[in-house]
């Protein structure tokens, strides 16, 4: 396969993107360079996707959501608040790694997005009930995917926080980060993705994983952490 690298043991073979935006579009060239066959379902038109990750994606192939879904994990780039929209059915059974943030300029006023009771990516968890979510990818900013991508052990290698309940999905998750070109950063349960949403100091900070380790450790002390302690303490 001209162009990529010879694919790691133990990362999945096959990733489907849902989202051919600027992220979703990121994700697939990073997919491709690591020798990983990519799907990549849009919203758009199957002649607009395709044409889209003609030029941003070479070698992505595009598809429908159910197409994207037969690939060994599923990466979900679309607006957070577009999740209901999501056929449960077509991604019952699969490993769903969920890189969507909440952004109320975007999604508009969403009690259910903006609950200090739980994470976005247990919202999404109980939407896709029958599917296994992990929340990663979602903290990098489009600078980081683009540019700073790396071989393990470079100097410059940025860290990407991980969070799910299932510690062999958490597992191809990692394995799939380090692929892509950057050093997995365990951060526990799928509740405590909501130490990298929007808002903490982990989000879009493009640090090391010693970094964003020590980042996520202080959230409960921020001021978003304690907004949330606070909240829960009440309820």
């Amino acid at each position: 396969m001209s162009g990529t690298a010879p694919r790691p043991v133990g990362v999945p073979g096959s990733v489907g993107i849902v989202g051919a935006g600027r992220i979703g579009s990121a994700l697939a060239r990073l997919a491709r360079r690591a020798g990983l066959s990519v799907t990549v379902a849009g919203s758009g038109s199957l002649e607009r996707t395709a044409a889209a990750i003609a030029l941003g994606s070479p070698g992505a192939r595009a598809g429908s959501l159910d197409d994207a879904a037969a690939a060994d994990v599923v990466i979900l780039a679309i607006p957070l608040g577009r999740y209901a929209a999501l056929a449960p059915e077509a991604l019952a059974g699969r490993l769903v790694v969920d890189a969507m943030n909440y952004w109320w300029e975007t999604d508009g006023a969403r009690p259910d997005l903006d609950d200090p009771l739980t994470s976005t990516s247990e919202t999404v968890q109980r939407h896709l009930s029958a599917s296994r979510v992990v929340k990663a990818l979602n903290h990098m900013s489009l600078y980081e995917l683009d540019n700073l991508a790396f071989p393990a052990g470079h100097p410059e290698r940025r860290g990407a926080a991980i969070a799910g309940d299932d510690p062999d999905d958490v597992a191809a998750v990692a394995a799939l980060v380090d692929a892509l070109g950057f050093d997995p950063v365990p951060a526990g349960a799928l509740a405590d993705g909501v130490r990298f949403e929007p808002g903490t100091e982990a989000f879009g900070a493009d640090e090391d994983a010693e970094e964003i380790r020590d980042m996520l450790d202080r959230f409960w002390g921020s001021q978003r952490g304690r907004v949330l302690r606070r909240a829960r303490g009440r309820a």
